[in-house]
């Protein structure tokens, strides 16, 4: 029996212009009216929720920033939050500029983005943002949820590859974009797995109690945890490679074909 749907947003749920099916809210709000717990869980931060707040209004409770944050929609407010310190993300740094030197960063906390010189290009528009010092006591206040290393030439893949294994004793490292050379790290403890792990316990769910969707590499530990884990088939080779079960593609509505044929 599934007692919670676990799901990604961006690619898997989520379109490119940023809408969700009409097809595809059918189908979490008739899993919700059934019993299910809904829990979406997003590389996203939670001051970007948009897709879901439009689709589904106050409904479920959301992991964000790749575990490291969960929000209550709800109540509009932060439940907990597990951060990285600023002399973490200074040492991360420095290993990543001796593999990439032309890497840029940005830090995401608890109250707003930070960025580095270079990291935004004129295709991005972040909104409002603070300049990023790693030196700063306030951006330690803050608090880290995730930080970003991007390369300006290398190939996502060879990126996270070579900086990965560097990296690896420090922070967690993941990936989720196709079109920019992008890595994610957040504190060592922290993926999508461990947060959603803590909330199925808060709940009395067992992991094989628990549906998963996802398409990228940070969803790869979320797949592997969930009894019932599917990657995207439009997803990415490895995160294909690593799940027990495929969904049909996000343009086909994939995810509210495998919740529909669950509630028949």
């Amino acid at each position: 029996m599934i007692k919670l749907i676990a799901s990604d947003l961006d690619g898997t749920i989520v379109a490119k212009d940023g809408t969700i099916s009409e097809r595809t809210k059918r189908a979490f709000i008739e899993a919700r009216e059934s019993g299910i717990q809904i829990v979406f869980v997003t590389g996203r931060p939670f001051r970007y929720l948009t897709p879901i707040i439009d689709a589904f209004g106050g409904m479920g409770k959301v992991i964000c920033s790749n575990g490291a944050v969960l929000y209550d929609l709800e109540q509009d407010e932060v439940i907990w939050s597990r951060t990285l310190s600023a002399a973490t993300a200074r040492k991360a740094s420095e290993i990543i500029l001796e593999l990439e030197p032309k890497a840029a960063f940005a830090a995401e906390t608890t109250k707003g983005l930070h960025l580095g010189e270079g990291f935004a290009d004129r295709h991005h528009n972040f909104g409002v943002q603070a300049v990023l010092d790693l030196t700063s006591d306030s951006i330690d206040s803050e608090g880290i949820v995730k930080f970003l290393a991007r390369s300006p030439h290398l190939p996502i893949d060879k990126f996270y590859a070579s900086a990965g294994p560097q990296l690896a004793q420090l922070v967690s490292v993941t990936h989720s974009a196709f079109d920019v050379s992008l890595l994610e790290m957040a504190h060592v403890d922290i993926h999508k797995a461990t947060t959603l792990h803590e909330y199925c316990q808060r709940l009395g769910i067992a992991a094989d109690e628990v549906m998963a969707f996802g398409d990228m590499p940070n969803d790869i530990e979320m797949l592997e945890y969930a009894g019932h884990g599917y990657a995207m088939s439009s997803g990415h080779p490895t995160t294909l490679a690593s799940a027990r079960f495929r969904a049909p593609s996000l343009a086909e509505d994939g995810v509210a074909q495998v919740i529909e044929d669950l509630l028949k």
